[in-house]
């Protein structure tokens, strides 16, 4: 196999491919040792998350506006960060009541990536730009490139296709952002936690896959609960497939109206199963095309149908 170089000098120096000083003695280390060492720098993830809120922020104002145009957001990588995009997104419907192409995960490899590890597939930059423009990749929506050491080809050549088309722009890296492409040639907001080196050199699933988790959670749970998902802190807008998502959505809807088991159980059949039109049926005492109405005038805001002043 031959390497390059200039590939040799640009993985050595990434953050993500240094040797951990705390890491030399790990093979020696007692189990209690080790997840001691594991437990500590995980603990270092959530201080460095905090540090980039403002560009988390300018992430979910991008995927509000995508939303509110009809457009998508687009998680895209390879590896262990292409298989969190579509976790994230794979669990959007059921959680808010999505539309299961609202937010769509893509990895380099396709399907089979995501239970089998096909590590070349990363290199192949033009492939990431045909992904998208399989997708038909439009103006109005926003793509999240997630790449933890920053230089994915896959990736990078994605985000270059989404700028090309005029859609909206995201570069998730746990490397240095001072070490990518400037920030005009490569996407709209970039998005870089300083994490360190990982306790295994190069073993992004660890901290950096933890960070990526934590801040893709951090995107779509904000979206939609400023979308209107979300009233009094509960799932509103919950797909009740399970015996369990049913239980939760009569708990919901009798901690949101005051209601008893019985109450509650009587507004979802009215409602058709709809937890959020059952609410403002219960709250506000009106029909379920009544309250169906309400919601729709308030942009499905529970708070703001209740609260209108000529509802």
């Amino acid at each position: 196999m031959i390497m390059s170089r200039r590939i040799f000098k640009e993985v050595a120096g990434l953050t993500t491919e240094g040797v951990h000083p705390g890491s030399t003695d790990l093979d020696v280390m007692s189990i209690g040792e080790i997840l001691q060492f594991m437990s500590d720098e995980d603990a270092k993830v959530v201080p460095a998350i905090r540090k980039v809120l403002p560009q988390i922020e300018q992430a979910v104002e991008k995927a509000l506006t995508s939303f509110s145009a009809g457009g998508r957001l687009i998680y895209i990588g390879a590896g262990t960060s292409g298989r969190l995009g579509i976790l994230d997104a794979s669990e959007c419907p059921p959680t808010f009541g999505s539309d299961p192409n609202q937010v769509i995960g893509v990895i380099a490899g396709g399907r089979e990536a995501v239970f089998f590890s096909r590590e070349g597939v990363e290199d192949q930059e033009e492939q990431g730009a045909g992904n998208l423009e399989a997708l038909h990749l439009g103006a109005s929506d926003t793509v999240i490139g997630i790449a933890a050491s920053r230089r994915t080809p896959y990736v990078l050549g994605a985000l270059r296709y989404a700028r090309k088309v005029g859609a909206s722009t995201v570069f998730l890296t746990c490397n240095s952002s001072s070490q990518t492409e400037s920030q005009e040639q490569l996407a709209d907001v970039i998005i870089a936690p300083v994490l360190g080196p990982e306790i295994l050199m190069g073993s992004t699933r660890l901290k950096a896959g933890t960070a990526t988790k934590m801040i893709l959670n951090m995107i779509t749970t904000t979206s939609f609960i400023r979308s209107g998902k979300v009233y009094r802190g509960m799932m509103v807008d919950l797909q009740a497939l399970s015996e369990k998502l049913k239980a939760r959505s009569r708990r919901v809807l009798m901690l949101a109206a005051d209601l008893d088991y019985d109450q509650a159980g009587e507004y979802l059949q009215k409602a058709e199963g709809k937890v959020k039109t059952a609410i403002v049926m219960a709250l506000c005492r009106v029909s379920r095309e009544r309250a169906d109405e309400m919601l729709t005038l308030a942009s499905g805001f529970i708070r703001k149908a209740i609260q209108a002043p000529n509802r």
